[in-house]
């Protein structure tokens, strides 16, 4: 791979309302993979979104919005029975988040089901670099993960990559051990791990860092990078922390944008430990904004 690899994002886009203290409430998008596509594109990368949304005018706006962004969205499908998913976010004084969410119905979760399921595949299956998150694998059906699963395999037996986010929702799942058996698929599956110590000690697994990369597969022919929140991240034995502190604005989108910065880094040449910084950098920048896609300004690391 290289700068001009084909980088295909999929999952869950979603119609995202925020607000801060005193703030009135703003409609915006957001969703994990979402997030990491639109930096990704901000950089300059080729980089598409495969997922599902209504035959709505919020569903048509939302294309628009990431097209002006330059997300290709050709591989997005249309479910004329369902809409997008929404959540409302609201951050406190330390930029701390609570979400609220109405996605059961969502269009996303009927993306590897709709009539048109085999060209998203088809799609997908032509990219250098495959990218998605646990919370993809949360929104579908077990036929659906199935599906993405086998689209990975698809995708490395074309001599292309697969990157892995193992970011964790407790209320997507049913229990913590069905969250486990899919994340352990998709590990199997991935060449780039890019887990959060935090979500693997809530599902009851890692005691530290190191724990957690030696689960993920680290020295076994996988990338793992484990993100510690403001400690940084740890690249093989190595912790590489944020190049400055950063005063929290609000959190949403901080391991989005990390993953973002990452991998283009690495796209782009750069070692992991570089890339790590490169991801530090625009996390930081995101967390002091608010949202989970910050308009772009003059302080952005693009």
């Amino acid at each position: 791979m290289g700068p001009d690899a084909t980088i295909t994002v999929i999952g869950e886009a979603m119609l995202e309302l925020s607000r801060g203290a005193g703030d009135s409430w703003n409609l915006r998008y957001g969703g994990d993979v979402i997030n990491t596509a639109v930096h990704l594109a901000r950089f300059g990368d080729t980089v598409r979104l495969a997922s599902a949304l209504g035959s709505d005018p919020m569903s048509a706006d939302l294309r628009a919005q990431w097209q002006a962004e330059g997300v290709d969205t050709s591989l997005v499908l249309a479910a004329t029975d369902r809409l997008p998913g929404l959540y409302a976010i609201e951050t406190d004084a330390t930029g701390e988040r609570t979400f609220h969410y109405w996605r059961s119905e969502a269009a996303a979760r009927r993306m590897f089901a709709l009539p048109d399921s085999d060209a998203l595949i088809a799609g997908a299956a032509q990219s250098d670099l495959l990218y998605f998150s646990l919370i993809t694998l949360a929104i579908l059906p077990d036929e659906g993960r199935e599906a993405l699963l086998a689209l990975c395999d698809q995708v490395r037996g074309r001599g292309g990559r697969v990157a892995f986010d193992g970011n964790y929702r407790a209320r997507l799942w049913t229990d913590a051990a069905t969250a486990r058996h899919w994340r352990d698929r998709a590990i199997a599956l991935c060449d780039m791990g890019l887990p959060t110590l935090a979500d693997e000690v809530e599902m009851g697994e890692a005691d530290d860092a190191a724990d957690a990369a030696a689960r993920w597969g680290a020295g076994q022919g996988r990338e793992i990078i484990v993100k510690l929140g403001g400690e940084g991240c740890l690249v093989g034995d190595q912790v590489v922390a944020p190049p400055r502190r950063i005063d929290v604005v609000d959190s949403s989108g901080a391991g989005d944008a990390f993953n973002a910065g990452y991998l283009h880094a690495r796209l782009a040449g750069a070692s992991p430990q570089e890339a790590a910084l490169s991801g530090h950098r625009l996390a930081g920048w995101n967390i002091g904004h608010r949202g989970a896609i910050p308009a772009r300004d003059a302080d952005a690391p693009y």
